[in-house]
C-alpha cells in the first residue's frame, strides 16, 4: 500500500514537473543554450534591419519615385517607432510574461516586413516602416530582460558579452547584407527590377518564423514578482520628447527647414524637462514610473550610458554617411558598397572574442583601449578619404574600417556588460528598455546630425571634402567616449 501510494506521489510529481516544463514557468528559469541562441537572434534583426536599408535606398527611389525627404522617412520612421516604444515594451514584458511579448513581438516584425517587402509605394513604405519599428519596440527589450532574468554569475557574463559582440555585428552586417541583396535581386523573377529593395524586408520573413517556432520550445518565461501599472503620463511624454528632437533633425535638411522643424526643435527641452519632473514625482510617491530616476542612481548604469551615447552617435552617422558617400560618391555598386564594411565585421568580431579574458584582467580599461584603437582607424580613414579620394576602392577603405572595427569590438559588449551589471533582475525590463531607448535613439541621432551635415557640405565642398569633415566630426565623439570610459567602475561584473 505504501508502495502504491509512493508510485503514485511520484508520478503527480513528475507530472507537474512536465506541466511546468511545458508551460516555460519554471519558479527558477533557466536560459539555455538554444534559448540563448534565439533571443539574440531576436536582438539581431532588430538593429540589422535599421542599417540594412542604407544601400538599398537609391534603388527604393529609383523605384518608387520617393525623393528626399521620403527617403528619409524610410529610416526615422521605423527609428522612432522603434525608440519611443522600447521602453514601453519593457514595461509590458515585465507585466504580461516576456517570452509572450518576444513571441508577440517576433510574430509581428516577420508580418510587417512583409508589408515593407510588398509595399506598392512609397507612403505604404513608410507606413510599414514604422509598424516594423513598433514591432522591434515589443521584441527587443524582452532579450536583455530574460538573459537578467534567467542567467547568473559566469553564464550571465558570457550571454551579456554575446549580446554585445551580436548588437556590433548586426549592425554592420546588417550593411553588408543589404547591399548583397540588392545586388543579387534574388526574387527579380517575381518583383523584377524592384527585386533588390524588397528583399532586404522579405528575407526577415522565414529568419522571424523560425524565431518563432525556437522561442516557443527554448524561451522560458520569466515576469516582475511585482509588475507596475504602465506609466501613461511618462509614456506620452518621452515619445513627445524623442519625437520633437528627432523628427526635425531628420526631416529638416530635405523638407528645408520649414517652420515647424524649429517650432519642434523649441519645444523639446520643454518636453524633456516636464517628463523628467513627472518621472522625479512618481518615484518619490513610491510609484513604477517608465524610467525611474531612481536606476539612474545607480553609477553603472549611468555613467555606462553617458557612454553610449556619443559611441551610437558616431557609429549611426558613419554607416548611413559611408553608405551615401561610396555609392553617389565613388559610384560604387550596393553590393561592393555593403562588402566594403566586411573588414569591419570581422575585426569586430575578433575583438569581441577576445574582450571576455581581457576584461577579466583589465577590467573596463579595455573599453578606454578600444576608443583610442577606433579613434586611430577614423583618422586613418579620414585621410584615406581625403589622400586618395579619385581612386579610392576597397583595398584603400579596409586598414580605416578594420581598425576600426576592432576598437568598436572591445567597447561595445564590455559597455552593455557594464550598464546592466548592477540592476536586480526584478526591474530587469525597465533596464533593458532604457539602456536599448538610449542607443536606438542616439543611433537615430547620428543619422541626422551627422547625415545633415555630411549632406548639407556636398554642394559646396564635394563629396571628398564632406566626408573628411564628417569622420573628423565623429572623432571628436571617439575622444569624448576614451575620456568618459575614465570614469567608468574599473571592475566589471
Amino acid at each position: 500500500m505504501l508502495g502504491e501510494v509512493s508510485e503514485s506521489t511520484v508520478r503527480t510529481q513528475t507530472s507537474a514537473t512536465a506541466a511546468r516544463v511545458v508551460r516555460h514557468d519554471h519558479p527558477t528559469p533557466v536560459l539555455g543554450a538554444l534559448g540563448l541562441f534565439t533571443v539574440l537572434l531576436g536582438a539581431a534583426l532588430p538593429l540589422i534591419d535599421f542599417f540594412i536599408v542604407n544601400v538599398a535606398l537609391p534603388t527604393i527611389d529609383h523605384d518608387l519615385n520617393a525623393g528626399p525627404a521620403l527617403l528619409e522617412l524610410v529610416v526615422a520612421g521605423y527609428g522612432l517607432a522603434y525608440a519611443v516604444l522600447l521602453v514601453l515594451g519593457g514595461r509590458l514584458g515585465d507585466m504580461a510574461g516576456r517570452r509572450r511579448l518576444f513571441l508577440l513581438g517576433i510574430a509581428a516584425f516577420g508580418i510587417t516586413s512583409l508589408a515593407c517587402g510588398l509595399a506598392p509605394n512609397a507612403w505604404t513604405l513608410v507606413g510599414s516602416r514604422v509598424a516594423q519599428g513598433a514591432a522591434a519596440a515589443l521584441m527587443l527589450p524582452q532579450v536583455l530582460a530574460t538573459i537578467q532574468a534567467a542567467t547568473s554569475g559566469h553564464r550571465r557574463a558570457r550571454a551579456m558579452s554575446l549580446y554585445g559582440a551580436t548588437a556590433g555585428l548586426s549592425m554592420v552586417a546588417g550593411q553588408i547584407l543589404g547591399g548583397v541583396l540588392v545586388a543579387a535581386a534574388p526574387l527579380s523573377s517575381v518583383f523584377g527590377e524592384s527585386a533588390g529593395w524588397r528583399s532586404v524586408f522579405l528575407v526577415n520573413v522565414p529568419v522571424a518564423a523560425v524565431g518563432l517556432v525556437l522561442a516557443a520550445r527554448a524561451v522560458p518565461e520569466t515576469r516582475s514578482d511585482k509588475p507596475a501599472p504602465i506609466d501613461v503620463p511618462g509614456t506620452v511624454l518621452l515619445t513627445v520628447s524623442l519625437v520633437t528632437l528627432l523628427a526635425p533633425l531628420t526631416e529638416g535638411r530635405a523638407a528645408g527647414w520649414p517652420a515647424w522643424t524649429w517650432v519642434s526643435l523649441a519645444l523639446f527641452p520643454f518636453a524633456a524637462y516636464a517628463f523628467y519632473r513627472v518621472e522625479q514625482r512618481a518615484d518619490r510617491l513610491g510609484q513604477t514610473p517608465l524610467v525611474p530616476p531612481s536606476l539612474l542612481r545607480l553609477d553603472s548604469l549611468r555613467r555606462g550610458l553617458a557612454l553610449v551615447v556619443p559611441f551610437s552617435i558616431g557609429f549611426g552617422g558613419f554607416m548611413f554617411v559611408i553608405a551615401v558617400a561610396l555609392q553617389q560618391g565613388l559610384k560604387l555598386g550596393p553590393a561592393a558598397a555593403g562588402l566594403s564594411m566586411a573588414p569591419m565585421a570581422v575585426a569586430f568580431f575578433v575583438a569581441s572574442l577576445a574582450g571576455p579574458r581581457l576584461i577579466l584582467r583589465y577590467g573596463s580599461r579595455v573599453v578606454t583601449a578600444g576608443g583610442l584603437i577606433q579613434g586611430v582607424g577614423v583618422l586613418v580613414l579620414a585621410f584615406t578619404v581625403w589622400r586618395e579620394w579619385s581612386g579610392l576602392g576597397l583595398l584603400g577603405l579596409m586598414p580605416g574600417v578594420a581598425i576600426a572595427g576592432f576598437g568598436q569590438g572591445l567597447q561595445l559588449p564590455v559597455l552593455f556588460r557594464i550598464v546592466l551589471s548592477d540592476v536586480p533582475p526584478a526591474r530587469a525590463g525597465v533596464g533593458g528598455g532604457v539602456m536599448t531607448t538610449t542607443q536606438q535613439a542616439a543611433l537615430a541621432l547620428g543619422v541626422a546630425t551627422l547625415g545633415t551635415l555630411f549632406l548639407s557640405l556636398v554642394p559646396g565642398s564635394g563629396m571628398r571634402d564632406a566626408l573628411a569633415v564628417t569622420l573628423l566630426v565623429q572623432l571628436a565623439a571617439v575622444v569624448l567616449t576614451v575620456l568618459l570610459s575614465l570614469r567608468l567602475p574599473r571592475k566589471v561584473a
